[in-house]
């Protein structure tokens, strides 16, 4: 289903860019404009849409179907077969919609290659489009927000299956596949992401993904787990102990906490990305733990995992009603252990925030017994 009103948006955006068109590969971007999902094969393929919000859907033979299923009479189709190759029917599409030239945005869905033979193919100016949609995606409605809190309420009751599931003696593969089968029942309709679980020392590497160890009596456990419900993602990340921490992992727990809390309650309209993190980033450098906090504060997450806005040093964009990301503060240790604690928080209509988790961001231990 072609989502008329972002086709409207994109076209103005296009004109105020003095850009004649954008062509969109498979991506989040298709998904967003049209509800398209399309196998990411060798094969060029996607959308190319006018400023004057025309479309042309460059189709694959063997994409013909599900391209005509989702768009309808909204696009003009050019099909071309394996043999033949794609450019002529990129060239007599883009002609259709008035696409003769000018400048062109292309988005990340498009290999190098295959904008090596659009360039051969038409002449124009191609320009970076991986950001084009940003200002459209950015801010979310009121039934984008309502999939993103159904999202993350299914991530909080998993989260909450899989703080009764850790023990001494299972793998970190032993749990992520709990969470798979989780999620499912759960009424996920797939992952986000692929989930992490980092035991022990593995814990100190952020996108650790291995699932080798065996959790121990004394590990932190860090769980970073996410769903999509009706095309939108969660995201959210706990640490559970199993055992009594150690006076070192108590101490760096509770300024990972304090850190999360100051960064959401930083979160306001008018507030920047670069505002939200560096007040949660002052926490761990005032306890002496910065060069142990690797990443920036957290980044938006929408029908993609990471998307804007940015929270991080030097985003000054005022954030706005409608935005949604991670404050996901960390502190990594490299060989002994790490501490993230991650909620979703959006800003709300009147302008103040609503973290998007409930599950408790409290230090959880799990029973050795």
């Amino acid at each position: 289903m072609v989502h008329e009103k972002r086709i409207e948006k994109l076209a103005a955006l296009l004109r105020k860019k003095g850009l004649n068109a954008i062509f969109a590969g498979p991506s989040t971007d298709l998904e967003y404009l049209a509800d398209l999902k399309l196998f990411d094969d060798e094969r060029v393929k996607g959308l190319l849409i006018s400023s004057e919000g025309r479309i042309f859907a460059l189709t694959p033979m063997l994409y013909g179907e599900e391209m005509r299923k989702a768009l309808g009479d909204r696009a003009i189709y050019k099909i071309w077969a394996d043999h033949e190759g794609f450019k002529t029917a990129f060239v007599e599409g883009a002609a259709e919609i008035g696409v003769n030239g000018g400048r062109i945005a292309i988005n990340d869905g498009v290999r190098a290659v295959d904008l090596i033979e659009m360039e051969d193919a038409l002449r124009a100016e191609y320009v970076n489009g991986a950001a084009a949609l940003s200002p459209l995606r950015r801010v979310k409605d009121e039934t984008e927000l309502e999939y993103m809190r159904r999202a993350s309420s299914i991530a909080d009751a998993v989260m909450e299956d899989v703080s009764k599931f850790i023990r001494a003696g299972r793998s970190e593969r032993d749990v992520q596949e709990f969470l798979v089968k989780a999620f499912a029942e759960r009424g996920g309709e797939g992952l986000s992401f692929s989930p992490i679980v980092a035991g022990g020392p593995n814990g100190s590497m952020p996108h650790y993904h291995g699932n080798d160890r065996i959790l121990q009596d004394g590990d932190f456990v860090v769980a970073d787990i996410g769903c999509k419900y009706k095309g939108y993602c969660s995201d959210m990340t706990r640490t559970f102990c199993i055992g009594e921490p150690s006076d070192e992992m108590a101490r760096v727990y509770g300024i990972v906490l304090e850190a999360q809390k100051a960064g959401e309650a930083a979160v306001r309209r008018g507030s920047t990305g670069q505002d939200v993190d560096r007040a949660a980033r002052k926490i761990i450098a005032d306890a002496g733990c910065g060069e142990y906090f690797l990443n920036r504060l957290g980044h938006g997450v929408g029908i993609a995992i990471h998307e804007e806005p940015y929270i991080i040093e030097g985003n000054d964009t005022p954030l706005e009603p409608g935005n949604v990301f991670s404050v996901e503060p960390g502190i990594y240790i490299p060989g002994k252990f790490g501490v993230r604690v991650e909620n979703l928080v959006t800003v709300k209509a009147d302008g103040s925030a609503e973290a998007l988790n409930k599950f408790t961001r409290e230090l959880i231990t799990i029973s050795l017994r």
